[in-house]
């Protein structure tokens, strides 16, 4: 879904002094402060609910369990952008001296930018934020995982580990993802190539995996089995998803040196952002320099 500015600001100044519902009146693009680097499409989704494996490592009763599944709520419109940070978008950063070049294997604009650690795709994001006057950063696991929806796949999980023999979990989790039959696939190729989901987003789980703001972590699960009993986050490694959920140190830009608990590691490391709208009575103001 892609949407085009149609109000001034002369219009929104206008609709919020004769007290008009402007929230309905007009469309997302109305406040936009203007910007010196184009942005590609987004999509809009709508707040909802949805059930959701979480992220980390648990345990109970020190053995590792599978993960417990907890709904989880967007409780306002999520603006993503439909494609990958491409080749010519990341490009730019490099050029304005704010990104390290990235380790790509591509060269053309319009395929995704790979070989990206964290630590890169943060840096966009601020030079992205500071060069549109807008809020740009990672979506978080959950965030990703409501708008990849039917393409979404957690963590590979063998289960609850036995006591009497630790490498059966490790088995059961090998064998899972053999049974999905993943392929190498390190060839990025061009935006698009991989179709769209339900909720419009291009690329989910293809042949980039993509950084989230989500940290890594450590959860021992209570007696009751739901509820967790203590819980240390690892904020040098976070959430990377594909085509299942993983997780990698920040500075890792080539998932096959290191980081995948289980399977076969990530073709490519990418990462597309979420933008934070301002409240439309804050973004008139800072339009008006008045905050």
């Amino acid at each position: 879904m892609s949407f085009d500015p149609v109000f001034t600001f002369g219009t929104i100044a206008a609709a919020a002094m004769i007290g008009v519902g402007i929230t309905h009146a007009l469309d997302r693009n109305s406040l936009e402060i203007p910007q010196r680097v184009a942005v590609g499409q987004l999509v809009m989704l709508r707040p909802g609910s949805f059930d959701h494996p979480q992220p980390g490592e648990f345990l109970k009763e020190s053995r590792p369990v599978a993960a417990p599944i907890v709904q989880e709520t967007i409780d306002a419109q999520l603006e993503i952008m439909k494609f990958q940070v491409s080749v010519s978008d990341y490009g730019r950063c490099v050029a304005d001296g704010v990104c390290k070049l990235a380790d790509a294997r591509s060269k053309i604009g319009n395929v995704p930018v790979t070989g990206v650690s964290h630590i890169d795709a943060e840096a966009y994001a601020t030079w992205l934020s500071a060069s549109t006057g807008e809020a740009w950063r990672l979506p978080t696991d959950v965030e990703w995982a409501y708008a990849a929806g039917e393409r979404f796949r957690a963590d590979i999980d063998g289960g609850e580990s036995d006591a009497n023999n630790p490498a059966r979990r490790w088995l059961a989790q090998y064998r899972t993802e053999a049974a999905l039959a993943r392929k190498p696939d390190p060839q990025p190729r061009a935006q698009g190539a991989f179709g769209t989901n339900s909720k419009g987003l291009a690329d989910i789980a293809g042949n980039v995996w993509e950084w989230t703001s989500t940290c890594y972590s450590h959860v021992t699960i209570g007696s009751d089995g739901k509820r967790a009993a203590s819980s240390i986050d690892n904020c040098g490694v976070h959430a990377v998803e594909g085509f299942h959920r993983t997780y990698m140190s920040n500075f890792i830009r080539d998932g096959k040196s290191g980081g995948c608990a289980v399977g076969t590691p990530p073709d490519n490391l990418g990462f597309r952002l979420v933008r934070d709208r301002p409240g439309l009575v804050q973004a008139a103001l800072r339009r008006l320099g008045l905050s």
